[in-house]
């Protein structure tokens, strides 16, 4: 049927000659097709869409003249029939802000990612800054320990009235190793013995008595994994910590606890009138505390420092190890513990307390250059 589809003409609310009265700026209107448009505010003002009996009428669908555009993006799709598809504005807003997000910090953790897998999709350890450790941490004890454990040996120290053992804070990797000066004191050689069982001699490079310090130097080793060295003046009272040491020659021995004080004034022997704890029995380190003394007579030569208190279980041997916040850093050496006797006038004693103390690694790490010059003590 050859039959030609007409507009119907528009009621005229004006006499013919007249000024056509503008459409509201966002006034719709109806196409053939029964579709409805919505000019933009600028297609408004240039006079489209106006029901003007002189102007062509609207193309159809097919033909329809791109979308005026839009200014959170480029046009929107049309549809059949020329309806526009709806855009899901909030969703790609997120992803592209994320997106965002991700490559900054891709620009400073590629190097993890590359480190842990390798072309082939295999995973890898890698070392967590400044250790060798393959497990991150998770603010557990259990992680902590599996962290730090590698950096912290046993000492044994060998002089002419016996053996006696400590613990020590591995610092650098090719052997330095930090411990108290009263564990290596008077001592004619000094071994170490690794987490994994290894062991190896070392020789005193420096002291500092009036801190209870030394620095012990390993011969022949590389590749230690040195302990991570934190900051003791952030410590706050009820802080969780970890110690590690090997008490009564027990290496890797982890025990938990919190910081139970600050700035503690702990008075110890400065002199090498005895060390530790020899093998098969003995005094403990003597300390005085608040005008007492414990573990045995302090003697007259003594030297005092301000110490973190910690009720993590210390025992004889844990002179020199680790006392380690949750982040797996170390912020103290431990150098003190109080145990009481079991009876009257026995040197013997019941074991650990919670009454330990720790020389703050702040204090320790202002004498390095003096322990590595040998020119403390």
């Amino acid at each position: 049927m050859d039959e030609n589809r007409t507009h119907p003409q528009q009621p005229q609310s004006t006499p013919p000659g007249a000024p056509v009265p503008e459409r509201p700026a966002h006034a719709p209107f109806v196409t053939p097709d029964g579709a409805t448009v919505w000019p933009s505010g600028a297609a408004s003002a240039s006079g489209s869409g106006h029901g003007d009996p002189g102007a062509p009428p609207p193309p159809p669908a097919s033909a329809a003249p791109p979308a005026a555009a839009d200014p959170a993006g480029p046009p929107e799709p049309v549809t059949r029939a020329g309806h526009r598809r709806r855009r899901a504005r909030g969703p790609v807003g997120l992803f592209a802000a994320v997106a965002v997000v991700a490559g900054v910090i891709g620009g400073g953790t590629g190097w993890v990612a590359g480190e842990l897998t390798d072309g082939g999709g295999n995973t890898a350890t890698t070392a967590v800054a400044g250790t060798n450790a393959s497990k991150a941490l998770d603010g557990t004890v259990a992680s902590v320990a599996e962290a730090v454990r590698p950096s912290v040996v046993e000492i044994r120290a060998t002089s002419p009235s016996g053996e006696s053992t400590g613990s020590g804070v591995v610092t650098t990797s090719d052997g330095e190793i930090l411990t108290n000066n009263h564990v290596i004191s008077g001592a004619s050689s000094v071994e170490v013995v690794f987490s994994d069982g290894k062991t190896a001699s070392a020789e005193v490079v420096g002291t500092e008595p009036d801190l209870d310090m030394a620095l012990l130097k390993v011969r022949d080793v590389s590749g230690l994994q040195a302990a991570r060295l934190g900051d003791s003046d952030g410590v706050k009272v009820g802080d969780q910590v970890v110690a590690i040491g090997s008490p009564e020659g027990l290496t890797g021995t982890v025990t938990s606890g919190i910081v139970s004080a600050l700035d503690r004034d702990v008075t110890v022997r400065r002199d090498d009138g005895g060390q530790q704890q020899p093998y098969g029995g003995g005094e403990r380190w003597p300390f005085e505390f608040g005008g007492g003394e414990y573990n045995g007579e302090v003697g007259s030569d003594t030297t005092t420092y301000k110490a973190l208190q910690t009720d993590a279980s210390l025992n004889p041997g844990n002179s020199g190890g680790a006392l380690i916040d949750m982040n797996g850093r170390i912020i103290g050496i431990n150098s003190a513990m109080y145990a009481p006797s079991t009876a009257a006038g026995s040197s013997a004693s019941a074991g650990s307390v919670g009454l330990g103390f720790a020389i703050p690694i702040n204090e320790v790490q202002e004498i390095m250059d003096e322990l590595r010059s040998g020119s403390g003590g």
